[in-house]
């Protein structure tokens, strides 16, 4: 074949296996098990209405403007539409989108979408789940209110609808730019008397979100309004927060209306282009059908055949919410606005957005690197221009805007795992630029990672989420390393293999468990069941296990394969309870595992890894049977841009990749007969499980190829070569196959290991006369080779400087320890002040990093006595912590503030004697975000007997309610304190009024408030 100079092979390759799998679709209607209502109740946060996939246009009803469960603007609970927007989120936990809302109606023309809670005054409408019907790239439904029949279709940067009215002369479409999100600013223009034009710029967890439109109706509408704060502009446009317009037809001839709309991020124009591309005709069916075929195309990389219809439906469905999310994000003509809201021209790649990449990196950004690696190259050079433009690489990105959603920078996962399976050295991105980027990301100083890098650990003063985000960042770090693995950067490597082991510094070995450090200590009480600021939407039980990148490791940390197993096994076990503040997003618990929540997810499949994968095959086929069902409440938790549904999708096929960046997938239990995974390279990957049903779920033997297949994974390189993978499967587990030692997956960090951070220990942080003080050191003593079960040894409470072979110098005047500082033998105690550090040094004279703790001791000998009751979740360190002299600062969730909910904080200070005061007051927080305010006002009391109390001066806050920036602001401190003439007094009592029940114009609206405080001052 001689090809025409500006055509490649490669392009060419890639064209046949496209017509190649078009020609699969035409076969084979997979849309057809696909059913977009699945996750549409109960926390599933998905959307039922037409997209294609990965694409820009969402075109889906509204049915719920605000809360946690209305995040993709329709629960399958409501009964009320208010409109069809063409930009929905699917399965986030925080709302956004919802843009450019249009809405059918008869008769009078309503511009509000509701009269107080009715609908018989407003565009919104009354609906049956019994006239809607959704399948991919199409959704229906009938307003029952007007008797309005909507069809709705998509391409992938516009929509279109058809509207069937009844004969009337007064038939209007309403177009509302003020719908849900907060606008910032809009336009609306009629250009004549089929096409309208406009723009709405919004701000909701993307703070700056641009939304260009037009609209092109298939006959002409008789008259128009357009309304800009409720008011008719009496022209053809307008400008400003609140526009909104209604165009009314005459549709006596029983002819239904047909609307088309694009959008853009980039203008007027870039939509106008994108309309001409993508939908130049009329053809409604043609459009629904075109969006169908494209679905068959993405659905059909992956044959199922065999299995019940309701794990098909679940299997097909799965799959197509794993190719809803990221969405293009660039017009036609390649121009997007990036990161820096500025017009860029996309060279050699299409540019996307909604990268939810905490949740995703986990395993939907890795079955992409199987069934669709150009668009993996695509996201990953969209990282890069982000990285360019932005200055960062996304952490959670929408619409271009970085929300600081969520913790670690996964960006470099997802990099990572490209690399290692071969994906970006196809032509893709440019490894160099994105190791700098990727390693740019490390080294910033913010949220924790200062610390981080400075001690190997994060206290949980220093920032929120602690442990997860040492957990975190240290897995990330062990994906930077393999990069530079690749690259050939040595010193980058073994910087990042050493961070990658900071884990480490937050086991505590004695409790076996993940644990925050304060401090330079632990934090005690400790319960591993307890949700608090320390975890990111989790316990320690559901982060214990969060170690990917070196289960190897974290094994020996556990005392060997046997106890790891033990410890896997009581966290199915264990009571699902879990204590601590509610967390909505733990859900679908078995024991304290919870699948409803991204950490837990490649728990199921260690056991593998300790050589008892038949355990991984029951505990998995447990997940996929009881946590997806096909029904609108068949999703266990938030399906998160495709994460729940990639575990399900990957889980099915019989494999996981329990470590993203390693080219190394654990093999589980296949529920299906047989799978074909249709590659881009052209190969087929079948997958047989012979015998396989509902209880035949564990695995006897398996082949590859024609092979005997012994071992419990499979390797990226096996899954690209194609070929066929047979499972014999049974009832009864075969406690042999997939289990020697040389059967194992492996995930281990080989190398130099790093000498943990020391724990230092005393009673508190404050004292009144002396305080004794240990400090413990820990180091893992035994073969690292595989199957060893090494010793770890921990020090006495009371002392010991040998713990194993390592030594521990500290100081007690703040400056670094080194050699020639003391060595620690025994506990001792402190009567000042002090500042202690602390360093642990190996036998090879390997250093750890320093353990700081500041202790103080407090100057005079007040008590309190707290007549309110603060929450258990936040004690500030006790009763005697309002009066200790230690200050809360910014971070609320290190444990510093006290906290009173739905009460006034009422507290007695007794001075232990009668004594001048001229000057009281109290430290206070707002975070109007996490329902925290200050108080409304401040008295203090005076008495000399403790019975009798006289008001001395009442405190007003002056601080704003946040009620015009909630969520923008953080954390406000305030000293409510007042100097007064010197007066004689024993007893002060202070009196800080709660703000009370939460306005409507927050989301807790009718909850309680909160106050925190720390400190009490008197002077």
């Amino acid at each position: 074949m001689k090809l025409l100079p500006h055509i490649s092979k490669l392009t060419v390759c890639f064209t046949l296996v496209l017509l190649w799998s078009l020609q699969v679709a035409a076969q084979r209607d997979f849309a057809r098990f696909v059913d977009p209502f699945i996750g549409t109740a109960g926390h599933g946060h998905t959307f039922p209405g037409a997209t294609m996939p990965f694409g820009m246009v969402q075109l889906s009803p509204d049915t719920r403007l605000t809360g946690w469960d209305g995040c993709s603007g329709y629960h399958y609970s409501d009964n009320i539409i208010y409109g069809f927007s063409h930009t929905h989120l699917s399965g986030t936990g925080i709302s956004d989108y919802g843009d450019i809302l249009l809405m059918p109606t008869v008769g009078e023309a309503y511009l509000n979408a509701l009269d107080g809670e009715r609908t018989e005054k407003g565009y919104a409408s009354r609906f049956s789940h019994q006239n809607e019907a959704a399948r991919p790239g199409y959704y229906r439904v009938k307003l029952d209110d007007d008797n309005i029949a909507v069809e709705l279709t998509a391409t992938n940067r516009a929509g279109f609808h058809r509207y069937l009215f009844p004969k009337t002369d007064r038939a209007n479409i309403i177009i509302d730019l003020t719908h849900r999100d907060k606008v910032l600013e809009s336009y609306f223009r009629i250009v004549d008397s089929t096409h309208i034009e406009g723009f709405r710029r919004s701000e909701a967890w993307a703070r700056d979100q641009w939304v260009y439109f037009v609209a092109e109706f298939s006959q002409p509408f008789l008259t128009s309004e357009v309304l800009t704060g409720g008011v008719s502009a009496g022209l053809s446009e307008a400008r400003g927060a609140n526009v909104k317009a209604f165009l009314r037809f005459a549709t006596l001839d029983g002819k239904p209306v047909l609307t088309k709309v694009a959008i853009s991020a980039v203008s007027i124009e870039g939509a106008r282009k994108n309309l001409a591309a993508e939908l130049s005709h009329w053809d409604f069916e043609k459009a629904r059908s075109d969006a169908a075929r494209a679905w068959n195309a993405e659905l059909g990389k992956i044959e199922v055949s065999g299995g019940a219809d309701a794990q098909l439906k679940n299997f097909y469905t799965a799959l197509y919410h794993t190719m809803i999310a990221p969405n293009l994000f660039m017009d036609a003509d390649g121009q997007y606005r990036g990161r820096d809201f500025k017009v860029h021209q996309a060279e050699g790649f299409d540019n996307y957005t909604v990268f939810s990449l905490w949740d995703t990196f986990r395993a939907a950004h890795p079955l992409y690197t199987i069934i669709d690696q150009k668009r993996t190259v695509d996201f990953i050079k969209t990282f890069l221009a982000q990285h360019q433009q932005g200055g960062r690489l996304p952490v959670w990105e929408l619409a271009g805007n970085e929300t600081e959603t969520m913790i670690g920078y996964h960006a470099v996962s997802v990099i990572a795992d490209a690399a290692v399976k071969g994906v970006n050295f196809k032509g893709g991105f440019d490894s160099e630029r994105a190791f700098a980027a990727m390693k740019h990301s490390a080294e910033l100083k913010h949220f924790g990672l200062a610390p981080y890098m400075d001690h190997g650990y994060i206290n949980l003063e220093e920032e929120r989420e602690s442990v997860s985000r040492t957990l975190e960042y240290a897995y990330d770090d062990w994906c930077i390393a393999q990069m530079a693995s690749l690259l050939g950067h040595t010193s980058d490597y073994n910087r990042f293999i050493e961070r990658a082991q900071f884990y480490k510094n937050v086991f505590d070995t004695e409790s076996g468990f993940m644990r925050p450090r304060t401090n330079g200590g632990w934090l005690t009480p400790f319960d591993p069941r307890e949700v608090n600021f320390s975890f990111t939407e989790a316990n320690s039980w559901q982060y214990t296990f969060f170690v990917p990148h070196d289960v190897s490791g974290l094994v020996e940390l556990m005392d060997g394969k046997r106890k790891f197993a033990a410890k896997l096994d009581q966290l199915f076990a264990a009571d699902s309870k879990t204590t601590g503040r509610d967390q909505a997003d733990i859900t679908g618990l078995i024991g304290q595992y919870a699948h409803g929540n991204e950490p837990s997810h490649h728990m199921a499949y260690l056991y593998n890894y300790v050589n008892q994968p038949w355990k991984t095959q029951f505990r998995v086929r447990q997940i996929l049977d009881e946590f997806y069902r096909p029904e609108p409440d068949g999703l266990i938790g938030n399906e998160d841009c495709g994460q729940m549904s990639a575990w399900y999708v990957l889980s099915a096929a019989g494999f996981y990749p329990v470590t993203p960046g390693s080219p190394v997938y654990a093999i589980g239990s296949p529920l299906f007969p047989e799978m074909r995974l249709n590659l881009e390279n052209g190969k087929t990957l079948v997958i047989k499980a012979r015998g396989v049903s509902a209880t035949n779920i564990y695995i006897q033997s398996a082949q590859l190829n024609g092979k005997a297949y012994q071992k419990s994974y499979l390797s990226h390189s096996d899954l690209m070569a194609g070929g066929e993978l047979i499972f014999e499967m049974a009832a009864q587990p075969n406690l042999r196959w997939g289990a020697g030692e040389d059967d194992v997956p492996v995930s281990r960090i080989e190398g130099a290991q790093i000498v943990p951070v020391p724990v230092i220990r005393a009673a508190g942080k404050t004292f009144r006369d002396r305080l004794e003080i240990t400090i413990q050191g820990r180091s893992v003593r035994g073969s690292r080779a595989r199957g060893s079960s090494p010793t770890v040894k921990e020090g006495s409470r009371k002392g010991g400087s040998r713990l194993g072979m390592t030594n521990i110098h500290y100081t007690t005047d703040g400056t670094e320890p080194g050699a020639e500082s003391p060595l620690f033998t025994k506990s001792f105690f402190i009567d000042h002040s002090t500042t202690l550090r602390a360093r642990a040094v190996d036998r090879d004279g390997k250093r750890s990093l320093v353990a700081t703790a500041v202790y103080h001791k407090i100057p005079h000998n007040w008590t309190i006595n707290l007549i309110s009751k603060y929450s258990p979740q936040y004690t500030g360190g006790g009763d005697f912590a309002l009066i200790d002299g230690i200050r809360g600062t910014a971070n609320w969730s290190g444990g510093a503030w006290q906290g009173y909910q739905g009460q006034d904080l009422v507290a007695v200070i007794d001075l232990g004697k009668t004594q001048n005061v001229s000057k009281v007051g109290g430290g206070f927080l707002q975070d109007v975000g996490s329902w925290i305010w200050m108080p409304r006002s401040v008295d203090f009391e005076f008495s000399l007997d403790g019975r009798n109390f006289v008001r001395v001066v009442t405190i007003p806050n002056d601080v704003p309610d946040g009620s015009n920036a909630i969520g923008s602001v953080g954390a406000i401190m305030k000293d409510f304190v007042k100097s007064l003439p010197s007066q004689r007094t024993r007893y002060v009592r202070i009196r800080a009024h709660n703000f009370g029940k939460i306005p409507a114009w927050h989301p807790g609206s009718g909850g309680d408030a909160w106050i925190f405080v720390d400190e009490i001052i008197v002077e």
